[in-house]
């Protein structure tokens, strides 16, 4: 429902008290609006008479925000700047519409990122603009259309569509997989393992999925794929990695496996999006092209099918 009117002050004296509240001085204040100081005090004084609450606490020599007024101003000053930006989005593409994607930063950079200039390409009147979040989050509260989500559909109140199936392998530099004293999964997590954040029993479930129960030893935690891959390269533990992330790792030796590919998929990759909401053209433009890169079927970054035991 939209706001009622009253509740929607003057532009202008919403600008006012924001850079009042940056500044601290009504000069100031003028001097960055480009009017004078008379005219920023009437609109304070504005502002103030429209909300019909006291904003300004005031003697001979100065003025100063009330802390509540502070409070409204920090609220305020993210409208604004969401103002902007949308504004910004606008006169950048006037012909299309916006569409703000959250990503899984490595899964972005690998996959994503190659295949959307044909998006671009056969969309140009549409606009992506991507952004990083690791952990599902309210779209209510975000300004996305839609995100990259992994794992499986526990993502609540969204709609799915499948990019990918993801299969692991765990890697060291070959300087660590030559103090391998076995080939046994015993012998494996007896090395320094290194984990990711948001996947903490990555090593369990792999060894579960072949049969195998392992209790996996605490060990350097990183909050993102790249870092952990290059603390892998540097000899700094062996990790589970997805196979479309170090295949050029593998493939000069920077890497090596430690263990035969998976076959069991351990999560997958989706495009996710509010599923309540009212149809987004853009959104769905992207859907339908992410549909159709994807044929509908199990990949892995590399392309290779692989066998899915569910069949």
């Amino acid at each position: 429902m939209p706001h009622p009117k009253r509740f929607l002050p003057p532009m202008t004296a919403l600008r006012a008290l924001e850079s009042f509240e940056r500044t601290g001085n009504v000069t100031q204040t003028g001097l960055e609006l480009g009017v004078s100081q008379s005219a920023v005090s009437r609109q304070l004084k504005v502002l103030e008479d429209y909300l019909d609450t006291p904003l300004f606490t005031r003697d001979r020599k100065a003025i100063a925000l009330t802390p509540a007024a502070r409070d409204y101003c920090t609220q305020i000053r993210a409208a604004l700047e969401q103002i902007g930006t949308a504004s910004l989005r606008l006169k950048a593409n006037p012909r299309g519409g916006q569409l703000n994607i959250a990503m899984l930063p490595a899964f972005g950079v690998r996959w994503l990122a190659p295949r959307l200039p044909d998006f671009v390409a056969r969309h140009p009147e549409v606009t992506v603009n991507l952004s990083t979040r690791l952990k599902p989050f309210d779209f209510a509260s975000e300004p996305f259309h839609g995100a990259i989500h992994f794992g499986g559909r526990d993502w609540s109140d969204v709609a799915y569509q499948e990019l990918m199936r993801e299969y692991v392998v765990p890697v060291a530099s070959p300087k660590v997989a030559g103090t391998l004293r076995g080939n046994t999964l015993t012998d494996l997590f007896s090395l320094p393992l290194l984990h990711l954040e948001t996947r903490p029993d990555a090593w369990e479930k792999w060894a579960q999925a072949l049969g195998e129960e392992v209790e996996c030893p605490v060990g350097m935690l990183f909050d993102q794929f790249a870092s952990m891959v290059q603390a892998a390269i540097h000899g700094m533990g062996a990790a589970l990695l997805p196979t479309y992330l170090v295949e050029n790792e593998l493939q000069d030796g920077r890497l090596v496996a430690l263990w035969s590919e998976s076959k069991t998929s351990v999560g997958t990759y989706y495009f996710v999006w509010p599923k309540d909401e009212p149809n987004y053209q853009p959104r769905a433009l992207f859907v339908d092209w992410l549909r159709k890169a994807t044929d509908g079927k199990a990949k892995d970054g590399t392309g290779r099918r692989h066998l899915d035991p569910a069949s």
